[in-house]
């Protein structure tokens, strides 16, 4: 075999292209037309939050705060990705609907609507803020008119972050009063978002959260002894003292090296592009299950398997991570990035196996069923993040 090439002839590059257009194909001519159809309110243009594999109705009896802005950002890359259908007019609609029943007098998000009574549960949940930041974010980049507006209410609800949930060691705390635990998660969504709002937003205060919280991951989320990072800390940033303290998502891993990396370039960074490629290697070496080929959901902070059930979301963010990796990587190196595209992308197509084209399922046991339950609209954001980075991907590989 020539160098690039695999054992039936084909080259690794070729591989990668196929899968990236498989996966476009999937999320154009099946994914997209049925959400459309069967996934938005007709008469408030609110997102459904599961689809019933058979009935197609709505299977839940609330709607999640998260879900909402991520349908907006969902239907904005199907206009990136060159869906024929109304994409920009489906994200302002949503993203209208969820601006106007979705966020407490404080301005902060709610946590979900009950759909038969419209009662909405007003908790703060830190995730949900992040979100509701990364939406405004995108849709900023998206529709250049919408940017003063979103800018405005994204700077408005980060000022009412800072004033009652600031973290004096960095971040954010996850309640006032304080309670334990921290959580490196929603600070990787607030990361996400500020990448995002930095992108467009005059001032520099988008671009000063991403640099505190990278901080942050490089000095307390990630275990300086594995380079691997946790999940769960104590008011003081230290890891939980009891078992949550421990845990390390395989699919975090990924998520966080491909934020990491896209950071690093950009400030200049190696020290966090090397922490990246160690998250990488953590969740690649120890988080695929050798059988199912599939990342599991947990790992311990020594390395073994913690929890053996795979979700859909964790196969997406290994695409991206092995996306950004190749992309930095030359020769063999590069070689294996994509060959762990291939099979990534390869592990998130066993989830659309035998449901209705444009659906899937969210979980893998370790007998290798899938839990038969709807289709959770939370997973298309990590399905057309994945895409749309291997879409831009494999047309550079083409144009090259």
């Amino acid at each position: 075999m020539t160098e690039n090439e695999t054992v039936d002839g084909s080259t690794l590059t070729e591989k990668v292209i196929e899968a990236s257009a498989a996966l476009d194909r999937w999320a154009l001519q099946d994914a997209f037309p049925f959400w459309h159809t069967h996934g938005i309110d007709p008469d408030t243009g609110a997102f459904a939050e599961t689809l019933d594999l058979v009935s197609h109705q709505e299977a839940a009896p609330a709607r999640r705060a998260r879900v909402q802005p991520r349908q907006v950002f969902s239907f904005l890359e199907a206009a990136d990705l060159g869906w024929d259908g109304p994409a920009l007019q489906i994200a302002r609609s949503g993203m209208e609907s969820y601006l106007s029943s979705y966020f407490n007098e404080d301005g902060t998000a709610i946590s979900a609507i009950t759909i038969a009574t419209s009662e909405a549960d007003p908790t703060f949940d830190l995730y949900n803020q992040a979100f509701a930041l990364f939406a405004m974010g995108r849709l900023a980049r998206a529709i250049p008119q919408s940017a003063p507006d979103m800018h405005a209410k994204a700077s408005a609800l980060l000022d009412h972050l800072r004033k009652g949930f600031a973290h004096t060691d960095g971040g954010f705390h996850e309640a006032n009063p304080v309670r334990a635990p921290l959580r490196s998660n929603p600070h990787m969504h607030l990361f996400e978002a500020s990448l995002e709002l930095e992108q467009t937003a005059e001032d520099t205060r988008w671009r000063e959260l991403a640099d505190e919280i990278a901080d942050l991951a490089l000095t307390k989320f990630i275990d300086p002894a594995t380079g691997g990072l946790r999940e769960f800390f104590d008011l003081d940033w230290s890891p939980m003292p009891d078992e949550t303290g421990r845990i390390m998502e395989p699919g975090h891993q990924f998520e966080w090296a491909w934020l990491l990396i896209r950071w690093g370039i950009l400030r200049n960074r190696a020290d966090a592009i090397s922490a990246a490629r160690r998250l990488y290697q953590i969740g690649e070496q120890f988080g695929i299950d050798a059988e199912r080929q599939v990342a599991i959901m947990a790992l311990n902070d020594d390395l073994e398997t913690h929890d053996p059930l795979a979700r859909l979301w964790g196969q997406t963010e290994w695409i991206k991570a092995a996306v950004i990796l190749a992309r930095i990587s030359v020769g063999p190196e590069q070689d294996a990035f994509q060959n762990d595209i291939v099979r990534a992308s390869d592990a998130l197509m066993q989830y659309f196996k035998d449901v209705p084209a444009g659906l899937w399922r969210d979980k893998l046991k370790e007998d290798g069923r899938f839990i038969d339950e709807p289709a959770p609209a939370s997973s298309f954001y990590h399905i057309i993040c994945a895409i749309g980075e291997l879409h831009a991907f494999a047309a550079d590989l083409k144009r090259s």
